[in-house]
């Protein structure tokens, strides 16, 4: 029996490598032969740069410019002249000072350095990984560290953060880094939000990177200054709202072309491949609701593999979903967490031994 692992991380939990370990470990207490292979994956968010470090990336570590203008420890990775930029290694929530979140003044300036650095390397394909940002810029602070310049009516550069946007005047490009003309800028996301509206950047994601209404506001009018200022070609684009309105620079500024973020890592990391001759996929997340059908892991995954015939167990902390729901009945089953400890608390702190139980229960019925 051969068993593919490919979950992606329990979000404030666990990795998804822990996780694949802990399913292999369920597995092999009731199967001690059963093949497993273990691919652990990301969607394009926080963890995308460790799933594909197992499919031959090599991590280059780069001090950068954290959201909060503090110096963080970040990296990207490189497999060829193919280089994947994770965002969330220095633009993300757990790269802001002290976990304090600064809706209006957190800053991309770091992944801009991080895309120099991989350009450095000789990268020739840039994959953005655009996950789990902390600020809501429009990617104005990274197309400043690519060497732009955005001047106030002054004449001066403007501040760092999405609420410094409504100060820009003029979005000069004539110094920015010469090589983005000769490089392929893939935008992964499993985002569809564009830039401005009630489905924008900074309505729909700022409220999680600490905004008030009254910051969601202000930077709602940013953001639209900035866009039009920047020639508004892309602020109704699908992707462009991602990552706080980073997509938008993405397709204005480096010419990217926006692709699922589940499906650019599927194929980095060549589940297709894995599947030959398996008798099931099992994967994973944290939490499975809505937004797992926006493009999430889960879906990328499930798609792929009923293509090939191959069942797919999907294994979550908690799911809000409906048994009724269509996507839900394509799964072979949907086993959560909280059905065997329902205390949120406790799955969260650990995951553990309840995903080793609930692998365990996987195989035995594979067997019976």
């Amino acid at each position: 029996m051969k068993i593919v692992i490919a979950p992606d991380s329990f979000k404030g939990s666990a990795t998804s490598q822990e996780v694949s370990l802990w399913i292999k470990s369920g597995i092999l207490s009731v199967i001690p032969e059963c093949e497993t292979t273990i691919i652990p994956i990301g969607d394009g968010g926080e963890g995308t740069l460790n799933a594909v470090v197992g499919a031959g990336f090599q991590k280059i570590d780069v001090d950068v410019m954290g959201p909060s203008g503090n110096t963080v420890h970040a990296s990207f990775g490189i497999r060829g002249d193919v280089a994947l930029v994770e965002l969330a290694e220095a633009s993300g929530l757990a790269a802001l000072l002290d976990n304090v979140r600064i809706p209006l003044s957190a800053t991309s300036y770091g992944t801009g350095q991080l895309i120099t650095a991989a350009l450095n390397h000789g990268a020739r394909k840039i994959i953005l990984a655009v996950g789990g940002s902390a600020c809501t810029d429009a990617g104005a602070g990274a197309l400043q560290a690519l060497g732009a310049s955005l001047k106030n009516r002054h004449g001066d550069e403007i501040a760092l953060g999405g609420a410094s946007l409504q100060d820009c005047v003029s979005v000069d490009t004539d110094s920015l880094d010469s090589r983005i003309k000769e490089v392929e800028f893939i935008l992964a996301s499993d985002v569809s939000n564009p830039l401005n509206g009630p489905q924008g950047a900074a309505r729909i994601y700022a409220p999680q990177k600490g905004a008030t209404p009254a910051d969601v506001t202000l930077l709602q009018k940013a953001l639209e200054h900035f866009a039009a200022v920047a020639g508004d070609r892309h602020s109704s684009s699908p992707g462009a709202g991602s990552a706080g309105g980073f997509g938008f620079m993405a397709l204005t500024f480096l010419g990217a072309r926006c692709e699922s973020g589940i499906n650019t890592v599927l194929q980095l990391v060549e589940f297709e491949r894995h599947l030959s001759g398996a008798d099931l996929v099992i994967t994973g997340e944290g939490r499975f609701d809505s937004q797992s059908l926006q493009g999430k892991a889960p879906l990328g995954i499930l798609s792929i593999a009923s293509r090939h015939g191959v069942p797919v167990v999907l294994i979550c902390g908690q799911s809000s979903l409906n048994s009724s729901e269509k996507i839900t009945a394509e799964f072979k089953s949907i086993r959560t967490l909280t059905s065997i400890e329902p205390d949120k608390r406790r799955c969260l702190r650990n995951p553990k031994p309840i995903i080793e139980k609930i692998s365990a229960s996987i195989a035995k019925e594979l067997i019976s």
